[in-house]
C-alpha cells in the first residue's frame, strides 16, 4: 500500500491465530498475565511471551508489572473497536466456527465489549436512548442532547465528569452479533457501570458475558421508555 495508514501491518499482527485469541481474550478490558494469554491461545509460555512482544511493539497492548508478574491489556479503546469490526466481518465471510455451548446464546444477548454493553442488550440501550432523543445520530456521530444530559444525571451519572475525560464521550461501536450499533466511549461505559451497580445485571467471572436479572431487564426497559 503506497499511500495512507500500513494495514498489512496491523493486519498481520492481527492475524496469527494464537494472537488473534490473545486479543480476543483481552476485549472485556481485563488485563491478563501471560501465562493466562498462553492458556487462551493454546501455545507454551515461551511461544506466548514472543507473540505478547510482538503486540506490544505493534501498539496493539500495554502492560503493567506487579510484582513479579506483568498484565496485559489492549493498548486502548480503538483496539477493541477494531477487534468488535472483524469480529463482525469474520461472522458474515467464509467458514464459521463451531458453536461452542450455551455461553455462544449468552454472549449474542449480552456482553461487555471494552467495558460498555454490547450484544442485544446493547443494541436496545443505543435504540432506546435514541428513541427518546437522549442521544443524537447526526452521519454516523453520536452526541448526548440536553435532554440527555439531565436524564443521564438524574440517573446517578457524573456528566460534568465524563465530559472532561479525555476519551471520546459517546461513539457508535458496530455490533459483531446484532449487526447494528451499540454505544461506547465514556458514557457508554458509565451506563453499564451503573447499570451493575443497581444490581440490574452482572459481568460473569472471567468471560465477557453479562447476565441481567429478570426486574433488571424490566427496569432498564422501563427507564428506557
Amino acid at each position: 500500500m503506497k499511500e495512507g495508514p500500513d494495514i498489512a501491518r496491523i493486519a498481520a499482527l492481527i492475524g496469527d491465530p494464537a494472537r488473534a485469541n490473545m486479543l480476543a481474550a483481552l476485549i472485556d478490558g481485563r488485563a491478563l498475565t501471560a501465562s493466562e494469554l498462553a492458556a487462551e491461545a493454546g501455545v507454551t509460555k515461551q511461544t506466548a511471551s514472543s507473540h505478547l512482544a510482538r503486540l506490544n511493539d505493534g501498539g496493539l497492548l500495554a502492560f503493567e508489572a506487579q510484582g513479579r508478574h506483568r498484565y496485559f491489556r489492549l493498548a486502548n479503546e480503538d483496539v477493541g473497536h477494531a477487534l468488535e469490526a472483524l469480529m463482525g466481518l469474520a461472522a458474515t465471510r467464509g467458514r464459521p466456527r463451531a458453536r461452542v455451548g450455551p455461553k455462544d446464546p449468552a454472549l449474542r444477548h449480552a456482553r461487555v465489549c471494552y467495558g460498555h454493553l454490547a450484544g442485544e442488550m446493547g443494541v436496545v440501550l443505543f435504540n432506546g436512548l435514541a428513541k427518546r432523543r437522549w442521544i443524537s445520530l447526526d452521519d454516523g456521530d453520536v452526541g448526548v442532547t440536553p435532554a440527555g444530559r439531565r436524564a443521564f444525571n438524574e440517573f446517578g451519572l457524573d456528566m460534568e465528569g465524563l465530559a472532561a475525560l479525555r476519551r471520546p464521550l459517546c461513539r457508535p461501536c458496530l455490533d459483531w452479533s446484532e449487526r447494528r450499533h451499540h454505544l461506547a466511549g465514556s458514557l457508554g461505559q458509565a451506563l453499564f457501570d451503573r447499570v451493575a451497580k443497581l444490581g440490574w445485571a452482572r459481568k460473569e467471572k472471567d468471560t465477557r458475558v453479562v447476565r441481567f436479572t429478570p426486574m433488571g431487564e424490566r427496569s432498564l426497559m422501563k427507564w428506557l421508555g
